[in-house]
């Protein structure tokens, strides 16, 4: 992932504190007190990453078996290759197959490219209608969607992104990813994006990235959160950085919140699951919670050699 991707050299001089909950998130989570326990998920972006090979997946798997070992190690996946392609239920129903072993496992789907990014939600009824009865073949593998967002996707495409929103079914929960500087300095305006989203029921994704601190905007329009963590190659600020977050989590939990997805993304894929298994370690922790960690092969034996 390279969005908000920094020069190592400077990580040190980057002030990663958590911003402060803003007045929607505090009535939100206090509205939500008491309605239900925590249900909590951690995860990746993608199953098929080679260099999980010998580190999480046996040697020689195929890159067809990558998902049927994935799901022995995480219960949930931010899924960015309905990104990239609009895939039909009858793919779905497979994937939807090999997560059967884990009961609890749940895809959260990102809506095509092809309506955010190229259409910008501006006729993408069709493809819309495509994306959904493809994912819908997850069945109780479903997890909630997310739609994100370009860079240059503006404030002053407002009316398009209400528009687009207010269509969408609501039996299958949204969370909607902005990045454009100017999406964080609407409160309160006629084009409060977070106001549209809570009177919507739809949440809002905080990505937390070094290079972009405007997305950590803090904002729960409703009392989920879906959290996407871009670290830096086990840097001791990921650490940190996540140590706080594990703190912000058990504070919403306290006063209300209903749901958690985690994500885990890392410039260099191969330290993901390090981090994730981290990050699950504290939560579990702090919550008392059990969600699943991944398990790690050990290092193969060195080579002794003759003289």
């Amino acid at each position: 992932m390279e969005f908000g991707r920094v020069d190592p050299s400077i990580l040190k001089d980057i002030d990663f504190t958590l911003p402060p909950d803003t007045a929607l998130t505090a009535s939100v989570l206090t509205a939500a007190k008491g309605t239900g326990k925590l249900e909590a998920h951690v995860g990746c972006a993608k199953w098929g990453r080679k260099e999980w090979v010998g580190q999480i997946y046996p040697p020689k798997t195929k890159d067809a078996n990558f998902l049927d070992e994935y799901v022995k190690h995480f219960d949930s996946i931010e899924l960015n290759a309905t990104f990239y392609q609009t895939y039909g239920p009858d793919t779905i129903a497979k994937w939807a197959d090999k997560a059967k072993p884990n009961p609890g496992f749940k895809f959260c789907p990102k809506f095509s490219q092809s309506i955010s990014h190229i259409r910008r939600l501006k006729n993408a009824e069709e493809i819309t209608t495509q994306f959904y009865n493809g994912i819908m073949a997850f069945g109780d593998k479903l997890g909630p969607l997310f739609l994100q967002l370009s860079d240059n996707f503006a404030p002053k495409s407002y009316p398009e992104l209400k528009a687009y929103l207010e269509h969408l079914p609501h039996d299958v929960p949204v969370f909607v990813e902005v990045r454009h500087k100017e999406w964080f300095n609407t409160a309160g305006k006629e084009n409060d994006i977070f106001k549209l989203l809570h009177d919507l029921n739809m949440g809002a994704v905080i990505t937390d990235a070094s290079g972009r601190r405007d997305c950590v905007h803090m904002n729960l329009p409703t009392p989920h959160a879906f959290i996407r963590f871009v670290g830096n190659s086990l840097d001791a600020t990921d650490y940190r950085r996540i140590d706080d977050w594990v703190a912000r989590i058990k504070k919403w939990t306290d006063e209300g919140l209903q749901s958690l997805w985690f994500f885990m993304h890392q410039h260099d894929e191969r330290y993901s699951p390090e981090l994730a298994d981290y990050t699950v370690k504290e939560i579990n922790k702090a919550l008392g919670l059990d969600i699943m960690r991944p398990k790690f092969l050990p290092p193969p034996p060195t080579q002794g050699g003759l003289f």
